[in-house]
């Protein structure tokens, strides 16, 4: 695999990141990323997606917020369904 797109990057995102391709496609994509700001900001991005997570998902929601929070929850699935 010598030229890798934009598109054919995105779609060997998950086995590029875990490192699993074949050294040959590895090299062709760190390759292209170097010379492609897009893709590596979307690699970089991409990186740090699971720690962004972990800090938004770590902070406890204040009790009279998650109580209005799931208030609203509860109004949404009691509605009537539009066909």
């Amino acid at each position: 695999m010598s030229d890798v797109t934009c598109a054919r990057g995105v779609e060997l995102l998950m086995d590029y990141l875990e490192g699993v391709l074949s050294a040959g496609v590895m090299e062709s994509i760190d390759r292209h990323v170097g010379g492609c700001p897009r893709c590596l900001a979307f690699i970089a991005s991409y990186r740090e997606t699971p720690a962004l997570l972990r800090d938004a998902t770590a902070e406890e929601i204040p009790g009279d917020t998650k109580r209005r929070l799931d208030g609203f929850v509860r109004s949404l699935s009691e509605r009537p369904r539009e066909s």
